[in-house]
């Protein structure tokens, strides 16, 4: 007679719970963000911004969780870095202010 039938454990290929030492590509990746620096044009309702990129892009920027957890006040004419994902260029997250 078997150990696992002893025990009273399923064997390992019977188990219904995904061995943790054997990793799949279900993993998803995080996709890469585009970070640039610009500066803010004019300041819109909801802690929403105009932004002018270092580039000549405009877009739209909204303040980071961080920011907004910390009070991070910022006004027109401010220098910002921002992320933006590779997807939807017209919009972006604004992580820090430039001194």
């Amino acid at each position: 007679m078997a150990a696992s039938a002893a025990t009273g454990a399923a064997p390992a290929c019977c188990s219904s719970k995904p061995d943790p030492t054997e990793r799949s590509c279900a993993i998803a990746v995080k996709e890469e963000k585009i970070e640039m620096e610009g500066e803010i044009t004019e300041s819109l309702r909801n802690r929403m911004f105009r932004l002018r990129l270092d580039n000549g892009h405009e877009m739209i920027g909204y303040t980071a969780g961080r920011m907004k957890r910390y009070r991070i006040r910022m006004l027109p004419g401010d220098r910002v870095r921002v992320e933006l994902s590779p997807y939807d260029l017209d919009r972006g997250r604004i992580v820090y202010r430039l001194r």
